[in-house]
């Protein structure tokens, strides 16, 4: 048996200047071919499970590509169309099935709204009679397209993501039923007309524990092999975006009809609490200052990286430091012009120099606005670090060149590349214990939770500028479907009543 495997993700933000070239995938682009194999096997994450699944079929494997880029703006079309190639040319030298880590909210330039979907459209022309199975995030914006072109999808059950393992094992599972011919997929599309925000899909508590539990259920019942319940990804302007629902079951298009509905009904009731509502930055920073003995966490959100954000808006390290906070651990902040400064200088060195506001916003009408900080350089290093986990275990980081600034107020990591704080491995390498300080801002929305607040004394949520403000009304959305809760009142739910499949479960295998 010989697989062909792929592992490319990027979570793309209609409305982020950040440019999402071939480099951005990887240290410098994504792992190819051996090295992909080597980078991914014993890692926590959705591919890693498809090689140890492979191992234990005895298959021999192909991984042409293995790249993750940092939620940033639609991908460069010369670096789709080479990851495209690079796995569909894998694809024509033949195999007896595909498994596929993707995100489901990828958005190519020049229009192109899904790319995901175009590139599964691509994969099955390539083996119109070969078993492809998913595995998508569980904010994937998911489409006909993707579903139609595929045999089996399964997306993250949690958000903080801390079973991509265990959902590639999902999609592996049923997959394998496939190729034994064991099982006959058919899938269910429910598409649900919410946008729901990401601060409220945490999958701990209120509607989107509810929605998911329910897919977790379904999973359970006689006949359905996968069930998932995705947020989506509101920051992309796209027709598709929106929470959904995907339910694949062994032959039986009816039960994938109702049981796709249901779940999605779950979460139309109870759109409201997927709605956030911004507190006042400056009463935010005032309750900070009252807050219990530290470490209190400041989430920078509106500028969070894991969405597509620039990671170098100031606004709420401005108002701490207006309103007098000290021992403030931050970062990281992207910044390659003040990395390069403080290099120059090198360590131990003093300087003054903006940091920061590098990059102007013009889908919100911001321009970047730099805080110019004096402080002496603590540490130089190469940005690299393996992150312990729970979320992307084993899987190798990239910060790119990185510098720390100290201040009298603030110590500041500073980042050539953008980096969500997935672990503390952000401050860690490069020689700082955040847990010494009475404040810790993180430009973060969920990925913060599992590694920061089991030692946190406080969260406190900061609703600064940023392109992944939590405020809808701070975007215009050309393209997508409307309406669409909560921007339009007259948004209706509509139970699924047709099956999307592929042409392989329509019997062409």
């Amino acid at each position: 048996m010989k697989l062909v495997l792929a592992h490319f993700l990027h979570e793309s933000n209609s409305f982020s200047p950040v440019p999402t070239p071939w480099e951005a995938f990887g240290p410098k682009g994504p792992h190819l071919g051996d090295a992909a194999v080597a980078a991914m096997t014993g890692t926590r994450t959705p591919v890693g499970a498809f090689l140890d699944a492979a191992a234990a079929w005895g298959a021999e494997v192909e991984l042409p590509v293995a790249g993750y880029a940092s939620p940033s703006a639609p991908v460069d079309r010369d670096a789709f169309e080479r990851a495209c190639d690079l796995i569909v040319d894998a694809v024509r030298r033949g195999c007896d099935g595909i498994l596929l880590d993707l995100h489901g909210a990828m958005i190519v330039a020049g229009g192109l709204e899904d790319g995901d979907g175009e590139l599964l459209r691509r994969v099955r022309e390539a083996a119109p009679d070969v078993p492809i199975g998913v595995a998508l995030d569980l904010h994937a914006n998911v489409t006909p397209t993707k579903v139609a072109n595929c045999d089996v999808i399964a997306g993250y059950h949690t958000y903080p993501h801390i079973d991509m393992y265990e959902t590639g094992e999902r999609v592996a599972r049923a997959f394998h039923r496939l190729l034994l011919g064991e099982a006959r997929p058919r899938m269910a599309l429910q598409q649900i007309p919410v946008l729901s925000q990401t601060l409220k899909m945490n999958t701990s508590e209120g509607a989107m524990r509810a929605f998911v539990d329910a897919a977790r259920a379904a999973e359970l019942e006689p006949g359905v092999l996968c069930a998932s319940a995705f947020g989506g990804f509101p920051m992309a302007d796209i027709h598709h975006a929106g929470s959904s629902v995907v339910v694949v079951t062994d032959g039986d298009d009816d039960l994938a009809c109702r049981t796709a509905s249901s779940i999605g009904a779950i979460a139309w009731d109870q759109r409201d609490d997927l709605v956030w509502h911004d507190s006042d930055l400056v009463e935010a920073i005032t309750a900070a200052k009252s807050a219990p003995t530290g470490p209190v966490l400041l989430i920078d959100h509106a500028d969070n990286c894991a969405s597509g954000g620039t990671q170098d808006v100031m606004t709420v390290l401005r108002e701490a430091l207006r309103q007098g906070l000290s021992s403030i651990a931050v970062g990281p902040i992207r910044d390659p012009e003040a990395v390069a400064q403080m290099i120059a200088a090198g360590v131990g060195a003093q300087i003054e120099l903006p940091i920061g506001g590098k990059l102007d916003m013009p889908s919100i009408g911001l321009r970047g606005e730099p805080l110019v900080l004096s402080g002496v350089v603590r540490a130089i290093t190469d940005g690299e670090y393996t992150i312990t986990g729970p979320q992307l275990t084993g899987v190798r980081a990239y910060m790119g060149r990185t510098a720390v600034l100290e201040t009298p107020h603030t110590t500041i990591v500073v980042t050539e590349r953008l980096q969500e704080p997935w672990d503390l491995g952000v401050f860690s390498s490069v020689g700082i214990d955040p847990t010494g300080f009475r404040y810790i801002m993180l430009k973060s929305r969920m990925y913060f939770r599992p590694i920061f607040l089991p030692f946190a004394a406080d969260v406190i949520y900061c609703s600064g500028d940023g392109v992944t403000s939590s405020d809808h009304r701070r975007f215009r959305y050309d393209h997508l479907r409307r309406p669409m809760y909560p921007l339009d009142d007259t948004a209706a739910f509509e139970p699924t009543t047709r099956t999307v499949t592929s042409g392989l479960s329509e019997g062409k295998g």
